[in-house]
């Protein structure tokens, strides 16, 4: 696969500021004025940082400061200088950049990421584009597939941002889909032809379990080399651990035992195996849609975690592996020898 590009992704709560004002706000200012060519900002609905405080959506006590994640995508001169400015502004934040493809997926069978940017407006073939894409993924036999939805992003360096009224078509939202890389590139001979090539990007992973079965150990990482592992759980908001909702159960658990920080995403439609297409619907009692927690971590402390996560994932849920370049803005290291290791 051909890195061509670069996946900058910073993780922060909602109240965390730079010079007073609110740090997304300013991440988000500052991609649209150098003209990335993607970004978007997403909400997330529990989690908690370096400090190990607590924050969920569930419990009105602690459903301030919510966890913020924040991704933007371009050719590495610019997402470099954008990393530089994340890394002044991000005090304690965790900050990540992944080598990226933008072509198609490589031949082989090995699994790969693709994440797609849409707007939450677009249409493809009369319906959501969203909708559509899953769709396609699901008919190629693709292991599973995530919407999740922006509040905020760039889309070819113009800001778009979400307003309290209206329909927020021009909002970005992500498709986050795994799967071989076989059958993925198929799904990509069509893909440009149903959306009009969208901004899309390939990495490889590892999948290390899926639906309780082992399939794989996480990626070795050595030690004091600046590279952390990125450890990620793609399940439903009804996948349950000993009769408690599994997404919940994995930040909880990592908590206590010393991971350096978790984040839970939830999305509004998708799949994983061969279950039909789904998520949000006005007269559901019980929600079905995708939830994505993920951790990223030192090498020592991974390890413990993916002995929480191999525990608490016995029946359910697509357990992934990646090794990624990350730093605090705030921790030890420099900011250069940080980037120099992504160039």
């Amino acid at each position: 696969m051909t890195h061509d590009a670069l996946a900058l992704t910073t993780y922060s709560g909602e109240r965390d500021r730079d010079d007073g004002r609110l740090l997304a706000d300013g991440l988000m200012h500052a991609y649209a004025r150098r003209g990335l060519r993607a970004s978007v900002l997403l909400r997330g609905t529990a989690g908690f940082g370096v400090k190990h405080h607590l924050h969920t959506d569930r419990l009105l006590t602690l459903s301030e400061d919510l966890p913020l994640v924040t991704m933007a995508v371009d050719r590495p001169e610019p997402i470099l200088a954008a990393a530089e400015e994340a890394v002044a502004r991000a005090g304690d934040g965790l900050i990540t950049l992944e080598r990226v493809s933008l072509g198609d997926a490589p031949p082989g069978r090995d699994e790969v990421k693709l994440t797609v940017h849409l707007g939450r407006g677009a249409r493809a073939g009369g319906r959501p584009a969203h909708v559509a894409l899953v769709e396609l993924l699901h008919r190629h036999g693709v292991a599973g597939a995530s919407v999740l939805l922006g509040v905020d992003g760039t889309a070819h360096g113009r800001r778009r941002r979400a307003r309290f009224a209206g329909a927020n078509g021009h909002v970005p939202l992500i498709v986050v889909s795994v799967g071989d890389a076989a059958r993925i590139g198929a799904a990509q001979e069509e893909l440009d032809a149903l959306l009009g090539e969208p901004v899309r990007t390939l990495e490889r992973v590892r999948v290390c379990k899926r639906d309780g079965v082992r399939l794989a150990e996480p990626h070795e990482v050595a030690p004091d080399a600046g590279v952390w592992r990125k450890l990620t759980v793609i399940c439903g908001e009804q996948s349950r651990h000993a009769g408690r909702p599994l997404a919940g159960a994995l930040v909880t658990g990592l908590r206590p035992s010393g991971a350096a920080g978790a984040t839970a995403l939830r999305g509004i439609w998708g799949y994983h195996g061969d279950h039909a297409p789904h998520g949000d619907r006005l007269w559901q009692l019980r929600r079905r849609v995708p939830v994505i927690v993920t951790t990223v971590d030192t090498p020592e402390r991974s390890r413990r975690s993916f002995g929480v996560i191999d525990a608490l994932t016995d029946a359910d849920g697509l357990v992934l592996s990646e090794r990624v370049p990350a730093f605090r803005a705030s921790g030890p290291g420099t900011v250069l020898g940080a980037l120099e290791l992504r160039s």
